[in-house]
């Protein structure tokens, strides 16, 4: 394992801390999309369905536990204990626009046609497009919250980080996953125009509210 996967999953689990740190602080989930947070525990479920018939190790068995409880609990927020506070207004992303060619592409292109390979490919494919409906929501309100910039900002980070790592691996292990590649070169620049903001505009401790564009 190198540096760079280790930093992205750690990244990753800063941003979903985060964003559940903002939630229950605040009693609150406003300006959070429950769509983005649906579509994320729907792929760490497909993605993890192997959780107890293939070990690899310690690591791996926890990093999954761990992202599959902080997915359920997010949602478990939104959607029940403080759904009073959720902006549903606003979080009007169609689902069916992402999960139908999502889930036409992974029977089409993946590996092999067991069960567990197509729903593994579809969990990296839903990967790719799940923060579309939270990107959306912040373009349609014109604003967001500095915690909820913050946590945008670590997601993609996570993203970039693996990019790096499958670079690594290639360079190293002459190991490359296509299907991992692509998607995440394509979740990677969905967030390209947030990191532009957040350069400019959350880290001079301005707000972010400029529209952006999905």
């Amino acid at each position: 394992m190198n540096v760079f996967r280790i930093l992205g999953d750690l990244s990753h689990l800063l941003a979903m801390f985060l964003l559940l740190g903002k939630i229950w602080r605040s009693k609150s989930c406003s300006g959070i999309s429950g769509k983005s947070q649906i579509l994320f525990a729907l792929v760490f479920t497909t993605r993890y369905l192997d959780l107890f018939s293939n070990f690899i190790s310690i690591y791996n068995t926890v990093m999954k536990v761990v992202f599959l409880l902080c997915a359920y609990v997010t949602v478990y927020m939104i959607y029940w204990k403080f759904r009073k506070t959720f902006d549903i207004e606003n979080d009007t992303f169609r689902l069916e626009f992402l999960l139908v060619p999502v889930t036409g592409l992974s029977f089409l292109v993946n590996y092999s046609y067991t069960p567990m390979e197509v729903l593994w490919t579809f969990s990296i494919y839903l990967e790719s497009v799940a923060i579309l409906p939270q990107l959306f929501m912040i373009s349609k309100t014109g604003e967001a919250e500095t915690i909820t910039t913050h946590y945008l900002f670590f997601l993609g980070l996570y993203r970039a980080l693996y990019l790096a790592n499958w670079i690594w691996r290639y360079q190293t292990e002459n190991f490359y996953d296509q299907i991992s590649v692509v998607s995440g070169v394509v979740q990677t620049i969905f967030y390209c125009d947030f990191f532009y903001l957040y350069v400019t505009k959350v880290l001079k401790g301005k707000k972010l509210s400029l529209p952006i564009p999905v």
